[in-house]
């Protein structure tokens, strides 16, 4: 309970409305760090969230930096930046693309596949780890009540983070 929480009359918190952006935040951030301090015990500790979502954008057939902007949402030269760290730490590689003389594709490494199949399995212990904290019920809940919202809104997209948070 927050400083500016109440109980009601039924023993019930409430809460002011500001609040659930920070709690969606803090839960957020929660599980990214989670994510990361495992990744790192598993030999990724190099490994930044914008090079999940960034690897997740190049996708399995490769993507050039252009592509990577316009899928992350960011300027060209955000994504040739974050290629460039993400080739340094062994995450992607550079082909001559086959269409265009001029460009690069990005693909993902044999590395950057590992890291991905990793964080899909530490999410899933993520997960089972707030089914045992909040009960399987209470987790569905909260996962269908955000994505009728996400969905809903008409706006944003699930999968549509990187961008936003430019």
């Amino acid at each position: 309970m927050s400083i500016l929480s109440t109980v009601d009359h039924n023993g019930r918190v409430q809460r002011p409305a500001f609040e659930l952006p920070l709690l969606l935040a803090a839960t957020f951030r929660e599980l990214i760090d989670g994510l990361h301090a495992e990744l790192a015990k598993q030999g990724h500790g190099d490994a930044r969230p914008i090079h999940g979502f960034a690897l997740q954008a190049i996708g399995p057939d490769g993507a050039t930096v252009s592509e990577l902007g316009r899928r992350l949402g960011v300027s060209k030269q955000a994504a040739a930046k974050t290629a460039a760290g993400l080739e340094q730490i062994g995450y992607i590689t550079r082909r001559p693309s086959t269409d265009d003389a001029r460009a690069t594709v990005l693909t993902r490494t044999p590395r950057g596949e590992e890291m991905l199949d990793l964080s899909a399995a530490i999410f899933e212990r993520l997960r089972r780890d707030w089914i045992r904290r909040l009960g399987a019920q209470q987790v569905r809940a909260i996962e269908d009540g955000l994505a009728a919202v996400v969905t809903g809104s008409g706006g944003a997209k699930i999968g549509d983070l990187p961008g936003w948070l430019r």
